[in-house]
C-alpha cells in the first residue's frame, strides 16, 4: 500500500483530475502535489533580454505555479502538501520522486515517494499519441510505480 504519493500538476483539467483520482484511490496516503516551473518556457533568455527580465519571468512563473497548486488542492477534500520546483519537468518529477532534497534545504535528502500519479496529455508526435512527453519520460524512468490518468 502506497504511503507517500507524488502527483504532478500543471494547471490542466487532466492534472486536477489526476490529483482527485489519487485522493480517492489512496485515502490514507500522504499526498504531495508538485508543480514544476520549466525555465525553457521563458520567452526571455539571459542574453538579449532587458535587465531583470529573468527575475521578472521567474516571479511571474512562481506566482502562476502557486496559483495552480492552490486551485488543484482546493478541489480535493483532504490535506495535500504542495511543492514548487524549477527544472525540466520529467527530470524534476523523477528527482523529487526519488527523494532528492529541495533547493535551499539542508543536506539531508528527502524521503522518497512510493508512487507517482500524473495526467496524460498526448499532444504531439507519434510516440506520444497515448502519453504526453512528460508522462512518457516518467513512466520509462521511474523507479517507483506510476499511474497515468487519462
Amino acid at each position: 500500500m502506497a504511503k507517500r504519493i507524488l502527483v504532478a500538476v500543471d494547471g490542466s483539467t487532466e492534472a486536477a483530475e489526476a490529483l482527485r483520482f489519487a485522493a480517492s484511490e489512496w485515502p490514507a496516503a500522504e499526498l504531495t502535489a508538485l508543480h514544476v516551473i520549466n525555465p525553457a518556457d521563458s520567452a526571455t533568455g539571459a542574453e538579449g533580454g532587458f535587465p531583470g527580465a529573468a527575475d521578472q519571468w521567474y516571479d511571474s512563473a512562481k506566482r502562476r505555479g502557486e496559483r495552480i497548486l492552490d486551485e488543484a488542492t482546493a478541489a480535493v477534500d483532504r490535506d495535500v502538501e504542495t511543492r514548487l520546483e524549477v527544472g525540466r519537468p520529467t527530470k524534476t518529477i523523477l528527482a523529487v520522486a526519488g527523494g532528492e532534497k529541495r533547493v535551499g534545504e539542508d543536506d539531508d535528502p528527502g524521503e522518497p515517494f512510493d508512487h507517482v500519479v500524473l495526467a496524460s496529455r498526448g499532444r504531439t508526435g507519434l510516440s506520444r499519441v497515448l502519453l504526453g512527453s512528460v508522462a512518457e519520460g516518467v513512466v520509462r524512468r521511474a523507479e517507483v510505480p506510476v499511474t497515468v490518468v487519462r
